[in-house]
């Protein structure tokens, strides 16, 4: 094997996070790697800040990445993107849906969403790849389903077999959204070529 890879998944609450991440690891333990994983969802339920870190490797020791070591960085909305940014490696990839969920202070009329943050997290990573995740969501008829075309988007930059992909979401969607979420994880794959 001897491939690694140190993953950091944020968002905000509602966005699937946690399910994305249980996706990546579960796709990687059926290929026979070591998986560690962390979540932080402090004020989740209300909108709030969501970040899960995946390390998978021949053996991993610990689930924390350390600033500028995140080989990944998965942003379902754009300023919590631009707000972990400092982790992702100087030569790593940023996947950013520019969906942008107003935080509170913005909702409430105290602050202005920030601009330019596109180019601010240009700044950040080796590569990034800039895509509409939840109007590609509302097109399959569900808003939800941002996560698995996030998801899509992963797994053509990581070395992993498309059937462990398959299998994991078979394993962690629920039927009843099972075709949904597959059709969102094919378009998601479609955004990189």
């Amino acid at each position: 094997m001897a491939k690694k890879w140190d993953i950091m998944i944020t968002g905000c609450g509602g966005q699937g996070i946690l399910l994305a991440s249980e996706i990546i690891a579960e796709a990687a333990m059926l290929e026979g790697y070591d998986i560690k994983k962390a979540d932080v969802h402090g004020m989740a339920q209300r909108g709030g800040s969501v970040i899960s870190t995946v390390r998978i490797a021949d053996k991993v020791y610990s689930p924390l990445i350390k600033y500028g070591d995140a080989d990944i960085l998965l942003a379902f909305e754009l300023l919590e993107g631009y707000r972990v940014s400092k982790y992702v490696r100087d030569d790593g990839v940023f996947i950013v849906n520019t969906q942008r969920i107003n935080p509170m202070p913005v909702a409430s009329g105290r602050e202005k969403y920030p601009e330019g943050l596109e180019d601010k997290i240009k700044c950040n990573a080796g590569r990034v790849v800039f895509l509409n995740a939840l109007d590609i969501a509302k097109e399959l008829g569900n808003f939800r389903a941002v996560n698995v075309v996030m998801i899509g988007v992963l797994s053509r930059l990581m070395d992993l077999k498309l059937d462990s992909w398959k299998k994991a979401i078979e394993r962690l969607v629920p039927a009843k959204h099972l075709e949904l979420n597959m059709k969102a994880f094919e378009k998601g794959r479609e955004v990189v070529g």
